[in-house]
This record gives C-alpha cells, structure tokens and sequence, in this order.
C-alpha cells in the first residue's frame, strides 16, 4: 500500500522540464525570426537597440498589464527612429502600414524580454 504514493523521479521534479521547454519555444521563435525579410529584420533591429535602453527594472515594459498609452508612445519613438535611418526614400512609403508592422514587432520583443529566463525564472 505505501509503495502506490512513491512518486519516480521525474514526477517530483517537474519543474525544471517546464523551463526546458520554455527554452525551446524560445529558441524555436528566435529561429524563426531569422528568417524575416531583410526590411524587417532592420526594424527589428531598431526595436531591440531601443528596448535595451528602457530595460530595467521597474520598466514599463515588465508591468504585468503594459499601458497601451506608453506601448503608443514607444511606438511613436521607434518609428522617428525609422523615419531618421531611411533619408530620402521615405516619401514614398506607406506609413501607416509599417507603423503597425513596426508595433507587432514590438510587441513580440517585448514578449522576449519579458519571457527571457536566463536563470530558470521568469521575469515578471
């Protein structure tokens, strides 16, 4: 009878598979956006340098509900940034249509930072 409540050892330990899998569904998406198109991978870059310049602890970035307005705003910076590196060429494009590409984007960095488990834990 008390041999029914022996656990085996993967059982009582379940938690560091649930990060291992994290880890790979993080690793999975970060090879995944290798393949973006070069123009996306350009915005992604200029999110990410921006990120790092707001990550911190405390950062807005990290609330458990982010505030729309401040995600805008940020949105807003980025793309002044964009508008900044492509110059001459910017006349011509639809703005609107990479702004809200631009803000998916962010959205989805910011989703890294915030799942980022460099010690097994997460951030928020």
């Amino acid at each position: 009878m008390s041999q029914s409540r022996i656990l085996p050892f993967y059982m009582a330990y379940p938690l560091p598979m649930y990060y291992q899998e994290e880890d790979t569904v993080t690793r999975d998406l970060e090879y995944l956006q290798q393949m973006y198109p070069s123009e996306a991978k350009r915005y992604q870059k200029i999110i990410a340098e921006i990120l790092n310049q707001i990550d911190y602890e405390g950062s807005c970035i990290y609330d458990e509900y982010p505030d729309k307005w401040q995600l805008y705003r940020l949105t807003k910076t980025i793309m002044d940034k964009v508008k900044r590196t492509e110059g001459e060429s910017s006349d011509e494009k639809n703005w609107e249509w990479i702004e809200e590409f631009v803000q998916v984007l962010l959205y989805y960095e910011i989703y890294k930072k915030r799942h980022a488990n460099h010690n097994g834990i997460l951030k928020f």
